[in-house]
């Protein structure tokens, strides 16, 4: 059974960093790529970032300014979204999803179709 469980969603001020964690199980980690993605209260969900674990690529969405850093952990199966300098308007439920390749295309598509999301975890930015 496939399962991606995240984690390290909080509360924090302006300018503070948050560091969220997706630990997926039950598919080759390795052939996929892993995407976080965000829903805002009363917003579409959108792609921010996402990480091919076969060979390093990365994608990021143009809005986050260079504020967020997504890596990989293989020997884990775990990848990160390192977010820096958060703003209120990061304030949203965070969700990760295996998918491939590691596109924007590929986000936009998993971001407007895909109706089962998993828990997500809470990013609280107060101003």
């Amino acid at each position: 059974e496939v399962q991606l469980v995240e984690s390290g969603g909080g509360w924090v001020q302006t300018g503070g960093s948050l560091r969220l964690s997706c630990a997926a199980s039950g598919f080759t980690f390795d052939d996929y790529a892993i995407g976080w993605f965000r829903q805002a209260p009363g917003k579409e969900r959108e792609g921010v970032s996402c990480i091919s674990n076969s060979d390093g690529s990365k994608y990021y969405a143009d809005s986050l300014k260079g504020r967020f850093t997504i890596s990989s952990d293989n020997a884990k199966n775990t990848v990160y979204l390192q977010m820096n300098s958060l703003e209120p308007e990061d304030t949203a439920v965070y969700y990760c999803e295996s998918l491939f390749p590691c596109t924007r295309q590929t986000m936009d598509v998993m971001s407007a179709l895909i109706r089962n999301w998993g828990q997500g975890t809470q990013v609280t930015v107060s101003s």
